[in-house]
């Protein structure tokens, strides 16, 4: 099965007599010539090559004295490369009053024709036209994401009322209600499954690259795809707010969020031109006081300088690059809610995570079961089992789950009772069991219990008591499981340089005992959610711009006082998903270095392209007067360094994640 990661394709129904997922007949690229592959059949790039070749023949014609037809070929490549930019500028200036560089552009290369320059005006709109298309690729790449995204949600359920079927509008579907999911067909909600057994393949939402087994009591998500069994589902989550809407609204916002130095640039771009364009006009005016050749001299003078002096390239400097990056990510997994939370995270400093359901699984497991004298620890745990199975907490399913693992026979407990504040009791075999915290009826075995506990303590572990007709029997320890890639990903980031914290509200042993496996240095313990906050305020003072990292309701307000907040996109509480800036919609931690190298990386080709191109506008307008530059070369200069800061940019396509 080929790995389909988020964003790369919408699923495509297949319906098999045996399988849902029959094996992909497409050839694997890698992403470069995948990317070469999409840029070469797209429409922008098309025109722009199309205008180039135009441009190349018409050059020819003159070269054999074929004025006529090359004049002629001059104006095709004219029109096809620069309608759409003049149209653009043109509908910028009437409708917004304002001037841009593509009116800028096409103004250049029309007064170069003017003036008998047709090969290196169609040469302008050629570059000109081909790093724009560049810019719309980039563009039209990331915003593909949504367009893919909603073909994966089904537009209409079948909602099972009584005995009877009901096919209705995917909004129409509430909380509680029961849907019917047929083999192959799109998961319409998110929601538990009730009934049946099936295949489902989930990459669009995990990023899974494998279809996962699922069952009774486990939960799906809309979007996904069904396998080869039928499915009873209980919606969990109307449409509005399913894990795929929240996806959509994400991509949604992000495309219509432009970083600090975008906006900076566009308010740059807006007086640049205007002066540029006045200072071209006076150019024109002044010229024959300056240099000989009367008006023609000076109108090539004015257009040179029109030419050398835009700040296209200043202009293409940021947004490309951005884009592609936040493309990649969501290749990864990851979702920005828009070009700002990218800058942000180039320059934070450190990292601040949340224990529970963060750095670990938010599963409970039995780690230890120590026996009083005169009991075996499998005897306790079968009986605590025994009792324990008639209680949802976690902690009761966790001692459930690791009895069965044991193949320990456990006997029949009679007359359960929930005790709230201490656990559970019932009756079994004629005595008395009980499993909770310590009841002061309880008799103590002092020696063996203080000394155990202490040590079960010191290791961070929630202890239940087993009880027997009042004596304590032993000791349950359970601690939450630390996610396999914890380690791992907090070592890449200290490897960055980046200082890492955990802020957690469990008690200090056990804070301390899951940093220390993590490779945690900076541990806060037994917070409340304000106290979270007054952490994070702390550490952001001391270390710089912080990165929170949380799952729960109780990480909300953390978040929200970090610079960037970056929630858990499967577990993770619609109050921290709200907050995030940025979500790891595979819940996987190694995902949280990998993104902040590619917001690095992108911060340094951001800078790479602004030094660059002010460089070159710089040195252009310098070898326009001083040393007589020719046109030619002033539009290949300046139109040249356009298409590299683009390409710079897109480089962040194929961005790939070190292994460590």
């Amino acid at each position: 099965m080929q790995n389909h990661p988020i964003f790369e394709k919408a699923f495509r129904v297949v319906r098999h007599n045996h399988s849902a997922y029959p094996p992909s007949k497409e050839p694997v690229l890698s992403p470069r010539r995948n990317l070469f592959k999409e840029l070469v059949v797209h429409a922008e790039v098309r025109k722009a090559l199309g205008s180039g070749l135009l441009m190349l023949a018409g050059w020819g014609m003159s070269q054999v004295g074929i004025e006529s037809l090359s004049v002629v070929l001059y104006v095709l490549a004219y029109v096809l490369g620069g309608w759409s930019k003049a149209r653009e500028g043109t509908l910028k200036l009437f409708r917004d009053k304002a001037l841009d560089v593509n009116l800028l552009m096409i103004a250049a290369a029309v007064g170069a024709a003017s003036i008998g320059y047709w090969s290196e005006g169609a040469l302008l709109i050629f570059i000109f036209a081909l790093s724009g298309a560049l810019e719309e690729f980039s563009s039209d790449r990331s915003g593909r994401d949504i367009s893919e995204l909603i073909a994966l949600r089904p537009e209409r359920a079948i909602r099972i009322e009584g005995d009877a079927y009901k096919e209705v509008e995917v909004s129409e579907l509430a909380e509680g209600n029961l849907i019917l999911v047929r083999a192959g067909e799109n998961i319409p909600a998110d929601g538990r499954i009730v009934a049946g057994a099936s295949t489902i393949n989930q990459s669009s939402i995990t990023g899974e690259s494998l279809p996962v087994d699922r069952e009774a009591g486990e939960d799906v998500y809309a979007g996904s795809l069904n396998g080869a069994g039928t499915l009873r589902i209980e919606v969990t989550r109307k449409a509005s707010e399913t894990l795929l809407a929240s996806m959509i609204a994400m991509v949604e916002q992000a495309r219509e969020s432009s970083p600090n130095s975008q906006r900076f640039i566009q308010r740059f771009e807006a007086l640049y031109v205007k002066l540029v364009l006045a200072a071209a006009l006076m150019l024109i005016a002044a010229g024959p006081f300056i240099w000989e050749g009367g008006w023609q001299t000076s109108f090539y003078k004015g257009m040179l300088f029109l030419v050398v002096a835009s700040p296209c390239a200043v202009v293409a400097s940021v947004m490309p690059a951005v884009l592609s990056a936040m493309s990649s990510a969501a290749r990864r997994n990851v979702l920005f809610k828009g070009g700002v939370p990218m800058e942000r995270l180039s320059e934070v400093d450190v990292v601040a995570f949340d224990k529970t359901g963060t750095l670990t699984l938010g599963e409970p497991e039995l780690t230890e079961v120590s026996a009083a004298p005169g009991w075996h620890s499998d005897e306790v745990l079968r009986f605590a089992a025994s009792v324990e199975r008639h209680s949802s907490h976690p902690l009761a399913q966790a001692v459930v789950r690791a009895a069965e693992q044991a193949g320990l026979v456990q006997p029949e407990a009679e007359v359960p009772e929930e005790r709230p504040g201490f656990g559970i009791a019932a009756a079994i075999e004629g005595r008395s069991w009980s499993v909770g915290r310590y009841p002061a009826s309880a008799s103590l075995n002092e020696e063996w219990q203080e000394s155990e506990l202490r040590r079960l303590n010191e290791k961070g572990q929630t202890v239940s008591f087993v009880i027997c007709e009042g004596e304590t029997v032993g000791m349950l320890a359970l601690r939450d499981q630390i996610r396999p890639e914890t380690r791992s990903a907090v070592q890449k980031l200290k490897a960055q340089g980046v200082k890492v914290a955990m802020l957690t509200g469990d008690s200090v042993e056990a804070g301390r005992a899951i940093a220390a496996e993590a490779g945690i240095e900076l541990v806060f313990a037994g917070l409340l959610p304000t106290e979270k906050v007054a952490r994070v305020r702390q550490l952001k003072k001391k270390y710089g711009s912080l990165l929170m990292v949380g799952d729960g309701v109780n990480d909300a307000p953390a978040m929200a006082a970090a610079d960037v907040g970056m929630g858990m996109g499967i577990r993770g509480s619609a109050a921290a998903l709200g907050t995030a800036d940025v979500v790891l919609m595979k819940d996987d931690l190694s995902g949280v270095a990998d993104t902040l190298r590619l917001a690095k990386r992108t911060s340094r080709i951001i800078r790479q392209n602004l030094i660059f191109s002010c460089i070159v506008i710089v040195s252009l307008i310098a070898s326009a007067f001083s040393f007589d530059l020719a046109l030619p070369f002033g539009v290949m200069g300046h139109e040249g360094s356009t298409l590299l800061v683009i390409l710079n940019g897109l480089r962040l396509l194929a961005f790939h994640p070190k292994v460590h």
